[in-house]
């Protein structure tokens, strides 16, 4: 009986455990700003020394209040993130943000982010937003107006366009990672490096081979900044 419970016991500490580590680890200091020139390897990034930390590892002008180019996008919108990259004093904090810039019937097309949770904010305009469960995929979608707000749970498919003919859009997505990552699925999928095989595709989407050779063959870009 002892050694049943100490095996639950074992068990449920692991699971606690994996889940205490499933995100961002949490900070053991009051700041861990990224050394991006250290050469060790860590998940994350090496702290900078604190005796030489200043204002400005905290700080960046990012001119986030000025509208940003969506006319050279395919998709008609213009992702301006603030990670840990940009801003070193992320590092360990477990946050980031972007601006997003949408052109009249832009969008940010279906995407995932491996590694965070995101909360938007629509700034101007009008935004249809939505993201789609596991399977059996049930899709939750809105349209959102000034000042609203919509969540989009860590790593599900999602995407925001803006349906006004006419007008432009913008909006702030804050997001529960240093580094959230981005997965853009037209371009995982057909866009690859090397290309994934037409005859998996084919059978995936149950389309023609000529099909999926047309779509791998056509430029995927990034509309991230």
């Amino acid at each position: 009986m002892a050694t049943s419970s100490y095996f639950l016991i074992s068990v449920f500490l692991a699971l606690v455990a994996s889940q205490v580590i499933a995100s961002d680890p949490s900070p053991l200091q009051d700041f861990c700003v990224a050394d991006l020139h250290c050469p060790v390897k860590v998940n994350g990034f090496v702290c900078k020394d604190p005796m030489v930390v200043s204002a400005d590892d905290f700080f960046k002008a990012a001119n986030l209040d000025k509208p940003r180019d969506t006319m050279k996008s395919k998709v008609g919108s213009n992702v301006t993130l603030i990670n840990v990259m940009q801003l070193p004093g992320l590092n360990t904090l477990g946050i980031s943000l972007a601006r997003i810039d949408y052109a009249p019937l832009g969008e940010n097309p279906p995407h995932t982010h491996p590694r965070a949770t995101e909360i938007l904010t629509v700034l101007e305009g009008t935004l249809y937003v939505g993201f789609v469960t596991s399977n059996p995929n049930k899709l939750f979608a809105k349209v959102l107006n000034k000042g609203d707000v919509f969540l989009f749970p860590e790593g599900l498919i999602h995407f925001q366009f803006n349906p006004v003919y006419d007008k432009p859009a913008v909006a702030i997505a804050a997001l529960s990672s240093q580094n959230p990552g981005v997965i853009t699925i037209a371009n995982a999928v057909f866009g690859s490096k090397p290309p994934i095989s037409d005859d998996v595709l084919a059978k995936a989407f149950q389309v023609e081979k000529g099909t999926i050779d047309w779509l791998q063959a056509q430029f995927w870009e990034n509309n991230h900044y």
